[in-house]
């Protein structure tokens, strides 16, 4: 595969990238409950353990970054294929609590150096400063990552047993996704000039803490309303069908929002789409506010899915157009720590938060998403550093 066959890279992409989300990120909605049971463990303490995997993966997707600006994303995806593949056989054989937090601890370099941004820097490697449309591609299919992955883990869950279903994903990251991320560029066929391969510099100025601050907020708001939105609803009013069917609409709401973004969004910076993806949530809990959530439940999650889903592509189309693609996915780990540390911390700080105050931690989420939009509409909207 050649770097001008734009079309296959994304497919390719967005097929591995589909099946890393969903038999790392989204595998604790499904598995949770089984494995903590057969276990004689909490659900909570398995969560745990899954917030550690996402802080180990905020800790090394840095040197991941600087990693594929050195050699590319092709090795670097291929490795994560069979650091998952091993986690996800070691979460298959676990027996014991202790062997469960090492599987979920593999599984977290794993997640480091295997999902979106790492596949980001390798689209910035490939195509530089056009590369937005191919991570806009690249969302798109895996954007479905969920919606293969929740019924095919509860499927084999059901049918095989949850050891069975770790190991079909594992074999999955060998058979298939291994396979494709090699069929990626090879080095010397990208596009980044070999003298930005260098010693990475990546200065902490006001934009990157503006921007990780901003990322950081809004992805934990997201991270939190993917466990708890159907339990905020009913808090808020809804029926328990109405909170379910509400949730349903995530996805689609996502792909739409995404499919805006090719389109209409892709003539203007990154950075208002950017804006446009932090504004929704509160202008979604405002409308759910007001009209209550036996009518506005469906509205808000509408309203929220669709932000979420643009914020995807603006975490690596805006640090590439304000930056450039020197440094690219180094500057991706580094903005991207605080975020997944925050997605670490969601689960259970908005938990806490909605024992006590039921719907109203909406204002808190809103505060959040606020405070992010605030910060993006200080930075300026500008073009990269001419080298």
């Amino acid at each position: 595969m050649t770097a001008n066959n734009r079309l296959a890279v994304i497919l390719v992409l967005g097929t591995t990238q589909t099946l890393a989300w969903a038999s790392s990120y989204y595998l604790p909605a499904i598995l949770a409950d089984p494995i903590a049971q057969e276990l004689g463990m909490s659900s909570t303490w398995f969560f745990a353990a899954f917030s550690a995997a996402l802080v180990i993966s905020a800790l090394v997707g840095p040197r991941a970054g600087r990693t594929v600006d050195a050699i590319g994303g092709r090795e670097v995806l291929a490795l994560s294929n069979v650091v998952l593949a091993f986690g996800l056989a070691i979460l298959g054989l676990s027996h014991s609590q202790p062997m469960l937090w090492a599987a979920w601890l593999i599984l977290g370099l794993g997640m480091g150096i295997g999902l979106y941004d790492t596949a980001f820097a390798a689209l910035g490697r490939i195509y530089g400063l056009e590369a937005r449309s191919a991570i806009t591609g690249i969302t798109l299919v895996a954007g479905f990552a969920s919606t293969v992955g929740w019924p095919l883990s509860a499927w084999g869950a059901s049918s095989l047993g949850w050891r069975e279903t770790c190991f079909a994903w594992a074999a999955a990251h060998i058979v298939i996704g291994l396979p494709l991320n090699l069929l990626l560029p090879r080095p010397s066929e990208l596009a980044l000039p070999a003298e930005e391969t260098g010693e990475p510099r990546v200065s902490l100025d006001r934009p990157m803490l503006v921007l990780g601050l901003a990322f950081a907020a809004s992805w934990m708001v997201v991270a939190a309303m993917a466990v708890h939105l159907p339990r905020m609803l009913e808090a808020a009013g809804a029926t328990a069908v109405e909170a379910v069917a509400a949730g349903a609409l995530i996805g689609p709401s996502q792909v739409g929002a995404r499919i805006l973004e090719a389109s209409l969004l892709r003539r203007f910076h990154p950075m208002i789409s950017a804006r446009l993806s932090v504004a929704l949530h509160p202008i979604g809990a405002g409308v759910l506010g007001l009209l209550g959530a036996g009518v506005a439940a469906a509205p808000f999650t509408v309203l929220h899915g669709a932000g979420s889903g643009i914020l995807t592509i603006a975490r690596g189309t805006v640090p590439l157009a304000m930056f450039g693609p020197a440094n690219y996915g180094y500057r991706l780990g580094i903005l991207g720590a605080p975020s997944r540390v925050a997605m670490a911390a969601a689960p259970l700080l908005f938990g806490i938060l909605i024992e006590r105050y039921g719907a109203g931690v909406l204002v808190f989420s809103s505060l959040l998403s606020l405070a992010a939009l605030l910060g993006l509409c200080t930075l300026p909207i500008k073009s990269p550093p001419k080298d």
